[in-house]
Parts: structure tokens; sequence; C-alpha cells
């Protein structure tokens, strides 16, 4: 049996960053392998030298849909007293770190182990350590998966029996926003339908293939590795379907 497990990420900021230059830290545009490969370790409450079971995640398929593109923004930290390299002296340092502003990403990993999906699953709703998505101050804005009450916010499906290219095409739009529905709904009625862009990780022969160097080796401090594993763009029809399928949630309004 092939299971699938959907999560919705959604916050106000996201990081995630294959390389850091010096003082300068990037993010890509849509989450890493060893972005949700560490998201989950940190719900099952695994260690950074637990090699093994880090290897078991790593093993996952990953595919992510961008449900809506997030804005690149850069901000400042600054670090004062910082001793110099020569040990003579104190310095200061200014670092930029780029972070994306309000994206809203649908992740589908694959396996045939049921069980440790299953395991991931529960963690998810249930984390032994708080999530976050890059850094430390980055919280989710939303549930990660549906608790299945029917007041809820649309979110991830969790466990599904199905291909991860299936649920990345056929799984409800992210987006909470009800104008965006009616925006795309009417674009559809003129005959323009619109697309969500997709990344999925596919065999390194695949034809379109490209390289991305987010497949995490070690966790370990002092021994962060990572290599190269292989993604296929392409883009999801954004449907009627997609877009209907549950009514977004309006915030009620406040009684003075």
């Amino acid at each position: 049996m092939t299971l699938s497990l959907a999560l919705c990420l959604d916050a106000p900021m996201q990081s995630w960053g294959i390389r850091s230059r010096f003082t300068t830290r990037e993010t890509t545009t849509e989450p890493t392998k060893s972005g949700v490969v560490g998201l989950l370790g940190a719900a099952l409450g695994i260690s950074r030298d637990d090699q093994a079971a880090l290897s078991e995640l790593a093993a996952l398929r990953m595919g992510v849909r961008v449900d809506r593109e997030g804005i690149l923004e850069r901000d400042y930290h600054t670090a004062q007293n910082v001793p110099t390299t020569a040990g003579s002296g104190h310095r200061t340092v200014v670092s930029q770190r780029y972070y994306l502003a309000d994206a809203v990403f649908l992740v589908v990993l694959q396996n045939e182990d049921t069980e440790l999906l299953t395991r991931a699953a529960e963690a998810i709703q249930r984390p032994h350590w708080p999530l976050c998505f890059g850094r430390k101050s980055f919280l989710p804005a939303r549930p990660l998966i549906t608790s299945g009450r029917a007041d809820h916010l649309r979110t991830g499906a969790g466990l599904q029996e199905k291909p991860l290219e299936t649920v990345l095409a056929e799984h409800q739009w992210l987006e909470t926003c009800p104008l965006a529905h009616q925006r795309e709904l009417k674009a559809i009625e003129k005959g323009k339908t619109g697309t969500l862009r997709s990344m999925v990780e596919c065999h390194p022969s695949t034809p379109g293939a490209e390289p991305r160097r987010d497949q995490p080796l070690s966790f370990a401090r002092g021994d962060r590795r990572f290599t190269s594993r292989a993604v296929l763009s392409g883009h999801v029809p954004l449907t009627p379907s997609l877009i209907s399928a549950g009514e977004p949630r309006v915030p009620e309004q406040a009684h003075h």
C-alpha cells in the first residue's frame, strides 16, 4: 500500500536555507528536504545525534506544492562584542538574514513504511519539541494536519492512501482568503486556469531533473553534512474542485 502524509506549512515568516556564506543567511523559495526532516525529527523527539532514526526520515520521498508564493524579505542582526579571529579584541558583526513572508506550502511525504508515516502524523499533532519553520521564532500559523473537526481551518489532510503525485494534484488549495478563491473562480469562468508551482523528488535520470543539495546526511553538532537529490519542477492546475474543496473559514467579527 502506498501511503502519503500531507502537511500544511503556513507561517508569517519561514526560512529554508541550503547554504550560508559568512554573514549572509539565504533561503530557498520552498521548503527544503533537510528542513522538513528536521521538523519531523523535532515532532518525534529524535536527537540530532541519532543517525539511524534521522536516516529513516531522510529516506522519505518529498513533494512540495506552492499554494501561496512568499515574499522574499531581508532583516539585519547585530551582534556586539564578538571576539576577533586573532583574539586580540572585539567587534560588532552585522548579518543579513533572508526569509519568506506570508508563504503557504503543501508538503507531501511518501514511503512504503506505513508505520513510520503513521508515527510521524501522530507526532506532528502532539510534538515532542516545538515545531518551527527554519528558525525557532518562525512558528506555524495553523495546525499542520487537520484534527477532523468540522469548524477547523483547511489544512493538511494528513495520511492518505494515495501516491504523492495524486495528493499534490487533488489536495484542497490551502489558501484561506475568500477573495482569492473568488478571483480564481472568476478567472476560470473566463477560461483562464491558474497553476500552482510544484517540486517533486525524482530519480536522477528523469528528464528535466535538477540537483538540490538539501538531502541530509548528518545533523550532529560540528558535523552537519548534506548531499544532492534530484527534483522535478512542474505545475498543478488550480481547478474548481481544489478551490472549492471545503469553504475557507471567515473569522468571526468581535462583538462590542
